[in-house]
């Protein structure tokens, strides 16, 4: 199966751009979920003073978007572990609550970790994790009885290495029992890779979405890949894309603040259809979409797997 026919950009991309906030230079890497009968995401929001900020979006078809021009208020009781800045949150809902992570500023880059039920106020539960870390994503139910995150550690500036390892937690604050989920390989992502949407529970393993980035004599590119993890021991790895699945090929996904990037973050599903949508940060500038089969996503990957490792 060639990975030209799993995924399909929408004819209209990019769907977000910098035009949706006032005084914003680039928005993309955003997270999106159903709400109701309509959608709500968080948004990454780079401002022209260069503050990066979270927003809050609206849909009615998960295409159109309107964001507020005001950024996200975390509330929290320790001003000492507060929201500092936002880098590409996800959202993740578990029994009617949604949870947003999200690169945090703590000593250095870190994780945030806020709840909401309506996206109008946000509560801080704490910072799970020390610096320096990125690419945090929380599962939608428990494993085991426990929360399961996938987190990315890292270095203070543009990390060159990156392996995926997960860790539970008995109620959101105290984490630990950390095992290693899987690192680079070669190809399109043999420098450092990262964990992309909420996992997605299939009968064949968790599905993991994630980035893969390469290093050329120009700098990195990031393209798109998947795994299925098992659905009770999600630190191992079942199948695994030797091929990617999305790669900068388009002229909104080369051109930008920081070119050559696709940057999967958010997936809606359709039951009904088995339609897979597929939103993703382009080169740092803006928010795309693309779309597959579930069952064909899953097949792709199977057929297209190195051996776990």
């Amino acid at each position: 199966m060639a990975c030209e026919s799993v995924f399909t950009r929408y004819e209209g991309n990019p769907i977000v751009t910098a035009k949706a906030v006032p005084n914003a230079n680039t928005i993309f890497n955003s997270a999106v979920v159903p709400f109701g009968d309509r959608y709500a995401g968080v948004f990454r929001v780079d401002m022209n003073d260069g503050a990066p900020e979270l927003h809050v979006g609206w849909s009615e078809d998960a295409l159109a978007w309107n964001l507020d021009p005001d950024p996200i208020q975390f509330q929290t009781d320790d001003p000492e572990v507060a929201y500092s800045f936002g880098y590409d949150p996800r959202v993740t809902q578990i029994d009617g609550t949604y949870y947003i992570t999200w690169c945090n500023d703590y000593h250095g880059p870190g994780i945030g970790l806020a709840r909401t039920q309506d996206f109008k106020s946000f509560a801080m539960i704490s910072n799970p994790l020390p610096p320096f870390n990125r690419n945090a994503v929380l599962f939608p139910r428990k494993i085991g009885g426990k929360y399961a995150l996938l987190h990315r550690p890292s270095d203070p500036g543009h990390t060159a290495f990156g392996d995926i390892f997960l860790c539970t937690s008995p109620d959101l604050v105290h984490w630990g029992n950390h095992r290693w989920v899987m690192g680079p390989r070669g190809g399109w992502q043999s420098r450092k890779i990262g964990a992309g949407p909420v996992p997605i529970e299939t009968e064949e393993g968790w599905l993991m979405l994630y980035h893969g980035v390469k290093i050329t004599c120009s700098g990195f590119i990031y393209s798109a890949g998947a795994a299925l993890l098992d659905l009770e021991e999600p630190w191992r790895v079942r199948y695994r894309s030797s091929r990617y699945l999305l790669a900068p090929t388009e002229l909104y996904e080369r051109v930008g603040d920081v070119p050559n990037v696709v940057f999967p973050i958010a997936t809606l599903v359709d039951e009904k259809t088995g339609r897979l949508a597929l939103y993703y940060g382009c080169a740092d500038t803006s928010v795309s979409v693309a779309y597959a089969q579930l069952d064909e996503l899953i097949a792709f990957v199977k057929a297209n797997s190195f051996r776990p490792s």
